[in-house]
């Protein structure tokens, strides 16, 4: 089902403003576990009905849907070209939208190796906190505007626009997959990703769970062969239903109401110290564990290794959701949120407590 309601939302965005009314901007609600709680008494700007897709150009690699748009429904369009996003966003129960997509920027099991979500954003239409209808970048790669904005909208959850639509890339899907399982302890897990990282190899997902790496193959038959051999292992007959659990977040890990924390380290930082039960991803550069351990010692020791914790799942905020801000970068936020959105009525505190 197709249909534009900017005019509706920009309207409903202006009576906001010049009565200095703070929103909650609304989807499908597949991700209202991610980031702060939100205030329950604020006004809600219901973007659902925002749907459908605009412009699919198969032959460009670019598609551009309005922000209501379910991610399934656009993947299902873009299965009759086989082609999809390779990024592989997180669909949370079926209930995604492409505009959540872009405010959250969360990409799947391959962003490693196909690039990131914001890497895929090439242009976007939004509404800033002043009401205002501005579109950024295009349909096209190279962009000279000088500012790339609409990569800056992806990941601010809500805080800097209102997405009215996206144009985003898209990748033909590959000729042949396969998923192979190895025997490894975390140790041997990491060495074999730096030894398979000095390789040109088609790998498109890898992951350590429970004293197995899994590592997905993707591309031509002969290049999957090749590095099939190279590798070893055996085929795991489950391995779609593995990644697509991974990418969903629907794997028995995820279960239950221990605190879950992502770590961003460096592919190569050992083991941390950490209790709890983990999940290694992205050879090495994510890190799943649900631990009891306290937010400061989490935090520290990712610090320590050039890196940060995200509370995946917080139950209020007692505990921020997202890492703090070295000093310069919470200035540059700040500016930024003062040019988008001067009354501070969009989302407010949704990323951090004064942001």
């Amino acid at each position: 089902m197709s249909s534009d309601i900017s005019t509706e939302l920009q309207k409903k965005l202006e009576h906001a403003f010049d009565n200095d009314t703070a929103v909650n901007i609304k989807g499908h609600s597949s991700k209202d576990f991610y980031g702060r709680r939100t205030d329950a008494s604020l006004a809600t700007l219901e973007t659902t009905q925002h749907s459908g897709i605009i412009d699919y150009q198969p032959t460009e690699l670019v598609i551009t849907a309005r922000c209501g748009t379910s991610i399934e429904e656009i993947e299902k369009t873009l299965a009759t070209e086989n082609q999809m996003f390779a990024f592989e966003p997180p669909r949370f129960n079926h209930r995604g939208s492409i505009g959540g997509m872009v405010a959250c920027g969360l990409s799947g099991p391959a962003r490693p190796y196909a690039g990131s979500l914001r890497d895929a954003v090439l242009g976007i239409t939004c509404l800033n906190g002043k009401a205002e209808k501005l579109s950024y970048g295009g349909q096209v790669m190279k962009n000279v505007a000088g500012y790339d904005i609409s990569r800056l909208m992806t990941g601010a959850m809500g805080t800097l626009g209102v997405i009215l639509d996206a144009s985003i890339k898209v990748m033909p899907k590959p000729e042949t997959e396969i998923t192979l399982k190895l025997e490894k302890d975390a140790t041997q897990a990491m060495q074999t990703w730096q030894e398979l990282g000095k390789q040109a190899l088609p790998i498109s997902a890898s992951c350590h769970l429970d004293d197995t790496l899994y590592i997905r193959l993707s591309g031509n038959a002969a290049a999957v062969k090749h590095a099939t051999s190279i590798i070893g292992g055996e085929a795991d007959e489950a391995g779609h239903d593995f990644w697509q659990a991974l990418r969903d977040q629907q794997h028995d890990f995820f279960t239950g109401n221990q605190p879950l924390w992502r770590l961003s380290l460096a592919p190569a930082t050992l083991t941390l110290n950490l209790t709890g039960k983990a999940l290694t991803d992205w050879a090495g550069a994510q890190r799943w564990i649900r631990t009891d351990e306290p937010a400061n010692v989490i935090r520290a020791l990712c610090e320590s290794h050039g890196g940060h914790a995200t509370l995946f799942n917080p139950s209020d905020n007692n505990v921020e959701a997202f890492h703090p801000l070295a000093p310069g970068i919470a200035a540059l936020h700040t500016q930024l949120k003062q040019a988008f959105d001067p009354a501070g009525i969009l989302n407010p505190m949704r990323m951090l407590a004064d942001y």
